[in-house]
């Protein structure tokens, strides 16, 4: 008899109802017009615009979820994670790099954006007709994000540099009225712009579309080591539903339903149409770390140090963890589902989406 009354202490410890509550901590660089909080342009802002999170985790009573958005974008984002505030959380290239220079523990589980188009945006009565009209020109540009580097090599492409160009260091919600005010002349950044050159207000007239298929901008979804160490089974079931919600978003039967969560951040659907035109969101979505991800890192992060903007070398290698990742794409049976590239951006192995899209 002691035994057994031992034997149901021990199971009521291990149960649910005795388990310690574990509160899921989700960070995003961005946030919504107006203060929204929702974003946009990724498979993760679509899967908190349909609580994708919250469904898969709806039945267990000790998990909590909750999200914040950074206005202050990736270096804000940073800070947060340094005061161990995060657990999982999105970040663009450089910030990671940053972040992860300066001792910041976490892991790269997979990719959530690449190819992601950067716009040179100018006033609509402007005479800069392309990237090289902005020599010596003053230009906003949100620095510290994942933009900035990958600007950098649009300008080295095209014959320039930082020196040659008077970057003034503006968030999107600073720029905009900068540039159509004429404080600046004008101003790299995402599909933001997009919208104001529909109305007529600024005009774009420079885009990596179409150009090198190396330039554009790139990010990640991390978890912090100490979340992963201590909830790998928690770990996987995140990754698992966000690689769920990037094979949904990637379909292009599903793009109407896709840009329709994506404007819960406030932009208009005009925009996400006007940005996919000429790509495929099954391209910007994939979460596939494969040899163009594991290259753009590493000349990410080879810039930063070379422009002093982190002190040491940060291990590329050593920071990915695609155990999660694996698993998902096993689990979901999408193993063959994205295209894996090679480092120089062409089409190593043709997943099926590009397929249907050729055929």
């Amino acid at each position: 008899m002691k035994r057994l009354i031992i034997a149901a202490i021990a199971a009521l410890i291990t149960s649910s109802a005795w388990a310690e509550e574990v509160t899921i901590r989700f960070g995003y660089p961005g946030i919504g017009l107006d203060n929204r909080q929702y974003s946009q342009g990724d498979a993760t802002s679509y899967a908190r615009a349909r609580d994708f999170i919250e469904k898969e985790f709806a039945a267990d009573k000790d998990v909590r979820i909750e999200w914040t958005f950074f206005r202050g974008a990736g270096p804000a984002l940073n800070e947060s994670v340094a005061s161990n505030q995060l657990d999982f959380f999105l970040l663009g290239d450089l910030p990671a790099i940053v972040g992860r220079s300066r001792g910041l523990e976490h892991k790269f589980v997979f990719a959530t954006g690449r190819h992601q188009p950067i716009y040179l945006a100018v006033p609509a009565d402007s005479t800069i007709q392309s990237i090289n009209d902005v020599k010596g020109k003053k230009v906003a540009l949100f620095k510290g994000t994942n933009l900035q580097l990958a600007t950098d090599r649009v300008l080295s492409t095209h014959g320039l540099k930082e020196k040659d160009v008077r970057f003034i260091n503006l968030d999107t919600n600073a720029a905009v009225p900068a540039l159509t005010s004429g404080n600046v002349d004008a101003v790299f950044g995402g599909p933001e712009y997009l919208a104001l050159a529909k109305k007529g207000i600024v005009k774009i007239v420079y885009t990596t579309k179409g150009d090198d298929p190396t330039l554009g901008r790139n990010s990640s979804y991390l978890v912090t080591t100490a979340f992963e160490q201590a909830h790998p089974d928690i770990t996987q079931r995140v990754v698992t539903t966000f690689v769920k919600a990037a094979a949904f978003a990637s379909d292009p039967a599903n793009k109407d339903e896709v840009f329709d969560g994506w404007s819960l951040s406030g932009f208009p659907k005009e925009t996400f149409e006007a940005d996919i035109e000429g790509d495929t969101l099954a391209n910007r979505l994939n979460p596939l770390i494969d040899d163009f991800v594991v290259a753009r890192y590493k000349d990410q992060a080879a810039r930063a140090k070379a422009y002093g903007l982190i002190k040491t070398d940060v291990d590329v290698d050593g920071w990915l963890e695609p155990k999660y990742l694996q698993q998902a794409l096993k689990d979901l049976k999408l193993e063959t589902y994205w295209s894996s590239f090679k480092a120089d951006g062409e089409i190593a192995t043709a997943g099926v989406l590009d397929k249907k899209q050729t055929n």
